[in-house]
């Protein structure tokens, strides 16, 4: 005989079929119900349909399992047993609730129905058994509008008429009987006001649904079981599964479980609590509850909870506690919230009803948090030995630090501000100021002392000083990965891109957003966490992370864990500085491009740019010398002797000259050249794909002179470090080599350069010089390239680029569309695509180290900052990851959860710390890759073994 398949697991009675360790199985509440059953605690019997069950409902058509009603019936009858009830007797009725059950919390994503099991049969049973009339027809009116709601219109797929679903239109006839009576509570309607409502509701559903509520318990029952099936496929279902990556295929489990009730007089109440405080992180038990209520009262915000504990009362309140109202009962639930922290190691956020003094718990499940909380539960759980080290560095999602570096907008103001529009939440944190629609505008704005958001429709390296001054920056155009996008995470500052709502208008100065016109000099507010832009200013918290004791020992367990490098990516001495308070082991990417923008250096530059021959571009290079030396000096200075990669001049020329009449006529004066000359020069460095044109190591070839002063500019600052007695570690990176020999070419000018200033100041320094890995040739080849590179740094936004044929800056014109259809699981600018770029870094890697075994390797493109990035370049064996200053804590702790996840080895740990070059001794050739390698190929096998380690540069080394 085929043996039936399990669908149903009982519980009660101190017995259970399941246990916590079931939740794929029985999801969150039934494993937990289970558990608490095990353990002893109080709980009304009731059984879970596991979420397989859920699965088949949706392959097979929507249908239940052959068996299912049976194992149903079954399970029901131990719930009977245990209860001493039975479900649809008419003498002494069991009633039951229906409730979902994810493996994953959604709280409030899915159905609840309670009561079930009261009719026209029942009632009179039921009143005769409790002997209150009231109270069974309080829970007959609560049934009939859950009913009516979650099981004959939102499963069913009814859509009313006028728009108002059925329980608004109950809602209103409840209203109106309370207007009637002239009360404004639910508790104070009587008896029969309660039995009139009944009536008027049956009828009502009958009319706006088309059939008549059901009046036997079975249907009931199977019509809340299938509600709660059709919910996870429900709207709001779907998008929480999308924020929070919860899988479809997960399902839910559904709960049936026998009823107790709150609301059977002032000796009855129910409740929600935490075993912690999950704004805080105290420890102290939390929660509330309501007399004389069942638990939808609670949430629904229909009456103002009571506080559980005497010192969560606000001063001069007149509530009455549970601790001093019920002091027995709170002592016993006291009493079960430490037994449960203590057997789950975690903080709880439990449901519990009293009924008519007696204390039933109707869940537990570990409890969701705020940043602020979840650091300190964690490190304080350690110390009291409640978990270890870990456990706690993997109890904190790595963008809830965000909440501790960061000032936040004042959640309770956010309820009631007018929201104009959404973007992409490219900079955390919240901002207010007034709009501004130029970066001259910000940065006179600021100098003034006033605040403002700058407003654009996309930002260019020109904008770089207003988007400093600015408090946040609003884009109504970009990706994730945009400029704006870019800068304002490196600077900690909150920024929203792409929000296409946002009709801007120059000249004008005004916005057209959300129905309303903002003119500059409006105040709006950015929540740069959410990408939601508020008209008017809101509060903001102030974050200060360095004044948080949880904040220093999490960051010290991380760091104790971890196994990959954290560097910041950095272009000024104050970004370093605050890089080192962060955590920054070094530097992982310094932009020198940024520093040209600073002052008067544009003009220089420019001057270079438009420069006719070699002799002119040097004069004016000369000019940019010394600014350049003095910020590589501060940044040294800065770091100390950390590692510190400075990237040579990478973006297009195109990208420095003016671009409007007034930056023309501008530079035209300052310069003393026609308008017209700039103009042609200008219009001779258009490329139809700057991205893909003349720029990175090709500005070097073309232009050695280039190269030569930025190297000379690092090289004569690390000796001005060195000659104060100081320590330095410059690490030069040559930018889109895609063959070997543009590398050589670059690092014999630098190799020359450093030479020379070592002679000219009588000073020795240990330097390197390495490349950026951002084209697919430079990956393929990297066995090649690793014989003249003593590092790589992928440089995985442009890797992204060239390896998908996306421009980051246009990709949010079709990204929201291959996101809704699936084609793409996450946008790779923000998450690594780890199967296509992911191969290539991995392959890369593999490739430079079979020819220089101790090759560094890190990565330093916006992905560095990412979780689940790091998670994968922890896997792939990369010595470090560099991101924003804001983002190194996040960083460090992401480095930590992929150590505990996945470790490596001892002996590869040890190697990946240490992963530099050898002191002396020059990089061998791969073996019968002799002539591949002078073409830039990679060697078709890899070398068995190195014969000498590759040495970093030294004064005394030849070239």
């Amino acid at each position: 005989m085929a043996v039936t398949k399990r669908f149903v697991y009982f519980f009660g009675d101190g017995k259970a079929d399941g246990n916590g360790k079931m939740k794929e199985l029985l999801g969150g509440k039934g494993a937990n119900l289970a558990e608490m059953v095990l353990l002893g605690i109080p709980v009304p019997a009731g059984f879970t349909i596991t979420t397989e069950t859920c699965m088949f409902y949706y392959d097979n058509k929507k249908k239940f399992p052959d068996g299912l009603e049976d194992q149903v019936d079954k399970a029901m009858a131990k719930v009977e047993k245990s209860m001493g009830m039975k479900f649809g007797d008419e003498k002494n009725p069991l009633l039951v609730s229906v409730r979902s059950g994810a493996r994953a919390s959604m709280p409030g994503m899915m159905e609840t129905v309670l009561n079930i099991g009261l009719t026209e049969k029942t009632i009179p049973g039921l009143i005769a058994k409790t002997g209150n009339e009231r109270f069974v027809y309080d829970a007959y009116r609560r049934l009939l509008m859950m009913y009516s709601d979650v099981v004959m219109e939102k499963a069913a797929g009814v859509e009313t008429a006028d728009g108002h679903g059925i329980r608004h239109q109950l809602e209103a006839i409840m209203d109106a009987k309370k207007a009637e009576r002239g009360v404004k509570l639910d508790t104070d309607l009587n008896t029969e006001d309660l039995k009139e409502l009944c009536v008027s509701f049956k009828k009502r559903i009958k009319e706006a649904l088309g059939k008549a509520f059901p009046d036997t318990p079975r249907e009931q029952l199977l019509g809340g079981i299938r509600a709660v099936f059709q919910s996870w496929m429900g709207k709001r279902a779907k998008e929480y599964r999308r924020i929070e990556k919860i899988p479809d295929e997960w399902g839910t489990a559904v709960n049936v479980q026998a009823m107790v009730f709150g609301n059977m007089g002032d000796t009855s109440a129910t409740g929600v609590a935490f075993t912690r405080n999950p704004s805080t992180g105290e420890n102290n038990f939390y929660g509330e509850y309501l007399v004389n209520a069942q638990g939808e009262d609670v949430v629904a915000g229909i009456r103002t909870p009571e506080p559980l504990s005497e010192s969560d009362k606000m001063e001069g309140s007149q509530q009455v506690s549970l601790q001093k109202g019920m002091p027995k009962l709170y002592k016993e639930l006291d009493a079960i919230r430490k037994n449960l922290e203590k057997h789950y190691k975690d903080m709880l956020d439990i449901e519990f009803t009293i009924q008519e003094g007696r204390l039933w718990m109707l869940q537990c499940r570990v409890g969701k948090r705020n940043g602020v909380a979840a650091v300190r539960m964690a490190v304080e759980m350690v110390k009291e030995k409640l978990i270890d080290e870990k456990t706690a560095v993997m109890r904190v999602r790595p963008d809830q630090l965000n909440e501790l570096l960061l000032p936040m907008i004042d959640p309770a103001s956010e309820k009631t501000a007018k929201v104009l529009a959404k973007g992409l939440p490219a900079g955390p944190g919240g901002a207010s100021g007034k709009v501004v629609f130029s970066a001259d505008a910000a940065f006179d704005a600021a100098a003034k002392g006033e605040r403002v958001i700058l407003v654009r429709n996309e930002t260019s390296p020109e904008d770089v000083k207003g988007m400093h001054a600015a408090q946040a920056i609003l884009t109504a155009r970009g990706g994730m990965t945009s400029h704006a996008a870019l800068v304002a995470r490196g600077w900690g500052k909150c920024c929203i891109v792409g929000c296409a709502a946002a009709e801007i208008d120059y000249k004008t100065q005004q916005m057209k957003i959300g129905g309303q016109t903002i003119k500059a000099g409006d105040v709006i507010t950015l929540n740069g966490t959410r990408g939601v832009v508020y008209l008017g200013e809101l509060p903001l918290l102030p974050a200060d992370p360095s004044q948080n004791p949880s904040f220093a020992g999490m960051m010290k367990m991380a760091d104790g864990i971890r196994q990959l490098g954290v560097r910041t990516n950095a272009d000024t001495p104050a970004d370093a500085a605050k890089a080192v308070v962060f955590g920054a082991e070094g530097i992982g990417l310094t932009r020198t491009e940024h520093m040209f923008f600073e002052g008067d250096r544009i003009t220089p530059m420019r001057e270079m740019i438009l420069a006719d021959g070699v002799d002119a571009r040097r004069e004016a290079l000369a000019k940019l010398l010394p600014h350049q030396r003095a910020d590589f000096y501060g940044i040294f200075k800065a770091m100390g002797p950390r590692p510190v990669t400075i990237r040579l001049l990478d973006p297009p020329l195109h990208e420095f000259t003016p671009n409007d009449e007034k930056s023309v006529k501008e530079t035209a004066d300052k310069l003393g050249i026609s308008a017209a000359a700039i103009k042609q020069r200008v219009h001779a460095l258009h490329e139809a794909n700057p991205m893909l044109g003349h720029r990175g190591c090709r500005l070097g070839i073309s232009y050695p002179e280039i190269t030569e002063m930025q190297a000379r500019a690092i090289f004569e600052a690390a000796a001005m470090i060195v000659a104060e007695g100081g320590k330095v570690s410059p690490e030069v990176m040559v930018p889109l080599v895609g063959h070997v020999n543009e590398l050589k070419n670059q690092s014999a000018l630098i190799h020359k350069v450093a030479k020379e200033v070592m002679t000219e100041k009588k000073v020795k320094f240990t330097y390197m010089v390495g490349t950026m890995i951002e084209v697919p040739r430079g990956a393929l080849t990297a066995a090649a390239i690793a014989e003249v590179a003593e590092f790589f740094s992928f440089g995985t936004n442009d890797l992204t680029q060239t390896t998908f044929a996306f421009s980051r800056d246009d990709i949010g014109t079709f990204l929201p569309h291959y996101l809704e259809a699936k084609i793409l699981p996450e946008d790779p600018f923000s998450s690594i695509d780890q199967v296509g770029v992911g191969e290539l870094v991995q392959f890369g890697t593999t490739r430079g180290r079979s020819t220089r075994p101790d090759l560094k390797v890190g990565i330093c493109g916006e992905h560095g900052g990412d979780p689940d990035s790091i998670d994968f370049f922890h896997r792939t064996g990369l010595n470090y990851v560099s991101c924003s200053p804001f983002r190194v804590p996040i960083a460090r702790l992401a480095a930590a959860q992929a150590a505990v996840r996945n470790p490596r080895s001892e002996a590869k740990a040890k190697a990946a710390k240490k992963a530099a070059p050898a002191k002396k001794g020059a990089s061998v050739k791969a073996p019968s890759a002799k002539k591949a390698a002078a073409n830039g190929a990679a060697p078709k096998a890899a070398p068995k073994a190195a014969a000498k380690k590759p040495a970093a540069k030294k004064a005394t080394a030849k070239k």
